[in-house]
């Protein structure tokens, strides 16, 4: 079920002026909420206006007022002509946002402005869109977006596409892996010389090996065509909203785009 997407960057201050060349919204990952609920704030270009405000929550505690931090936002957005707020938040911290977050849902729903928040923040509005990662270890990811839609509807579920490397010691019970660097996972490779493969299932390629103490790994890992299979993917499965890393997807973009 191919439909128009929207497509959306998440740059870093250091890749800012080569993302806004791509002619796609941009989400500056230029903010944190503080301890206590500030809003703090990376340097940005003085001239930069457009996009989205993106901001994580590393080393948030909990706590705040969420009218303050409500309005924060609003001032930073009206000053920077933002028009949408994608919170890029992970881990533990992640739950204790909920109460900061509620605010603003409905001051952003007021104006007609996206939120993008995490599964687990679901329920900071309505009319939130909910975040779902494209980084499965299990599965299958049409399968992870198809139960996604039917929860939460078409206009609320993005996937957020992510460009990841991990190396799992099996039996990977837990689902996760020792992240790589690109660094590691091509010395990994040199050093190995490994079949790879490629999982439709995850949208990912992998390959296998027997570390010096013979214990099995499987490494999991994206390069252009995965990162363009997860687009296609989900567009098919009848997902509208698309969140693009970069400079993760930068090589890749017109394939993307074209999808």
């Amino acid at each position: 079920m191919n439909q128009k997407s929207t497509l959306i960057l998440t740059a870093p201050p250091e890749y800012t002026a080569r993302a806004v060349t791509a002619g796609l919204p941009v989400a500056h990952l230029a903010y944190r909420l503080g301890s206590g609920g500030q809003l703090l704030r990376a340097q940005l270009p003085v001239a930069l206006r457009g996009g989205l405000m993106a901001l994580d929550c590393v080393g948030y505690q909990g706590g705040g007022d969420g009218d303050a931090f409500c309005q924060a936002v609003l001032r930073e957005c009206a000053a920077r002509k933002f028009d949408g707020v994608l919170c890029d938040f992970e881990g533990e911290a992640a739950p204790r946002c909920l109460p900061l977050l509620r605010p603003l849902a409905r001051a952003l729903a007021q104006r007609g402005w996206p939120l993008y928040v995490p599964e687990v923040l679901a329920q900071a509005g309505g009319r939130t869109r909910v975040l779902i990662s494209s980084a499965i270890s299990g599965g299958t990811l049409r399968q992870r977006l198809a139960e996604a839609l039917e929860l939460y509807g078409a206009e609320r579920v993005a996937l957020a596409a992510e460009r990841t490397a991990e190396d799992f010691l099996l039996p990977a019970r837990q689902g996760a892996g020792v992240p790589l660097a690109p660094g590691e996972l091509e010395g990994l490779a040199a050093r190995l010389h490994p079949a790879r493969h490629f999982s439709p299932e995850l949208c990912a390629h992998y390959f296998t090996y027997l570390d010096r103490q013979g214990r099995a790994h499987f490494v999991l890992y994206d390069d252009d065509e995965s990162m363009a299979a997860k687009v296609r993917q989900a567009r098919e499965t009848g997902v509208r909203h698309l969140v693009l890393p970069y400079p993760g997807v930068a090589s890749c973009l017109e394939a993307v785009r074209r999808g």
